[in-house]
Order: C-alpha cells, then sequence, then structure tokens
C-alpha cells in the first residue's frame, strides 16, 4: 500500500522532562523512537528541552511587558513560540510525577494558551491546522490519566487530536529502572512500540491532511466572523 508523502512537514518535539541538558532524559527516549520515524519519512523535526528554557509564569505572550501586577525579567517563550507555531505537528513529552504531568508541560502548556485567543487568517483560533500527540513516561500509575490531561489541553487550543495519540511505557510500580536503564524492558515492549509508531503515523497522516487542505476547514468556527454577528445556523433562542 503506498502511502503519501511527508517531506515537506515539520514537527516539534518538546520534552518537559525535569533534567537540564545535557542529564540522560528517559522521556527523550521514548520521544526519539517517534522522532526517528518523523525523520525516516523526511520530516524535519525540531527538539526542544523545555526546562533549558526560563519560561516565566503566566498567560501572557511576553511576561517581560504588558503584565498586570508587574513584569519578569527573563522569559524566553516569545522566542520559543515561534518555532511551536512554524510546525504542523506538536509532539510534547512528559515523565509522571505524583501520578500528574511534570510541572515543566503544565507551564508550557499555560504559555501555549497564552497565544489561544489569537487568530489566524481565516479568523479561526490560532492553533487550528496543526496535529498534536503527546508521549509519557514513568515508573508509576498515571500514564492514561496525563495523556486524557494533555490531549484535553491541546485540543481545547485547536490542534487536532489524531486517533490513538498517546503512547507511552512504565515500569514496574515503585523505585525501579526507567526506560533507559538496563533490564528495563521498556525498548523492547511490544505494546509501547507498536503505540509510539502508530502514534506516529497518525500524527503525520493528520499533519498531511491538514496542510493539503490549506488548513482544518473553514465554516462555523471563525472566531472573528462571530465576533461580527455571524451564529452559523445556532438556533436564536428568543424564537424558540
Amino acid at each position: 500500500m503506498s502511502t503519501p508523502g511527508f517531506s515537506d512537514l515539520t514537527a516539534v518535539v518538546v520534552n518537559c522532562t525535569l533534567k537540564p541538558s545535557p542529564t540522560l532524559s528517559h522521556t527523550q527516549g521514548l520521544l526519539d523512537v517517534a522522532i526517528a520515524i518523523m525523520r525516516a519519512q523526511g520530516v524535519e523535526v525540531d527538539v526542544v528541552r523545555a526546562v533549558d528554557h526560563v519560561l516565566a509564569p503566566g498567560v501572557y505572550p511576553d511576561m517581560r511587558e504588558d503584565v498586570p501586577g508587574g513584569s519578569q525579567d527573563r522569559d524566553d517563550w516569545p522566542s520559543l513560540a515561534p518555532r511551536i507555531l512554524d510546525a504542523d505537528i506538536l509532539l510534547l513529552g512528559t515523565p509522571i510525577w505524583l501520578g500528574d504531568k511534570s510541572s515543566v508541560a503544565t507551564r508550557v502548556i499555560e504559555r501555549l494558551y497564552g497565544l489561544s485567543g489569537d487568530l489566524n487568517d481565516r479568523g479561526q483560533y490560532l492553533y487550528y491546522g496543526r496535529a498534536a500527540g503527546v508521549v509519557v513516561t514513568g515508573n508509576e500509575d498515571g500514564a492514561k490519566h496525563v495523556a486524557m490531561n494533555v490531549l484535553y489541553s491541546l485540543q481545547h487550543l485547536g490542534y487536532t487530536i489524531p486517533p490513538n495519540a498517546d503512547a507511552a511505557w512504565i515500569g514496574e510500580a515503585g523505585p525501579g529502572p526507567s526506560y533507559l536503564d538496563e533490564g528495563s524492558g521498556g525498548p523492547e515492549n511490544d505494546f509501547t512500540q507498536r503505540n509510539t509508531t502508530f502514534m506516529t503515523w497518525n500524527l503525520m497522516h493528520v499533519a498531511r491532511w491538514l496542510k493539503d487542505g490549506g488548513g482544518f476547514p473553514a465554516g462555523g468556527n471563525s472566531r472573528r466572523e462571530w465576533d461580527a454577528g455571524a451564529r452559523f445556523d445556532h438556533p436564536n433562542p428568543e424564537y424558540r
């Protein structure tokens, strides 16, 4: 069966580990599997380790200015955001801590939210026309909870979520080997291999459809037109 070409697609992979470079990141280890598949298909992949950047807390595009109550001295988000916005695919990776995504993943999503009110040239929300997925690692329960949380957040911002858009590996509950540790069984785990592969291909397929269609279809979803008075066949409660 022939598959469409993906060589004009771009992806950004944001690793939300708590470990700064060059410390070994098990989350990066699993993300590297998805990266290898995308690069084998010609996708240009940009890799970001978010903790290496100063991402000021807040939900404004630039926390150094125009911030009620005071500004931050440094904020790397304005230089990082264009790398995310330029990509057809966003793959966010996070470890599990206390059953939830990392604090770094929360910060990245909060900063993404700070741009969610902006519009594209169709009047749709800014993140329309892009595909997103999530990778989770850890040795405690919570992979599905984290995936639900992250994927909900990304679709709420406007990303398109493909089927099977999450992949995870968790070791035995409690202290023990992590994904890249010798003897963990993580890289050899068939369930994780399959889910990571399907997720990556589905991200590429959806990104291909969106790019070929010129973005997410317009119709009934323009914030600009809604604000101008359009109601897209929503029934008028005054005439029920």
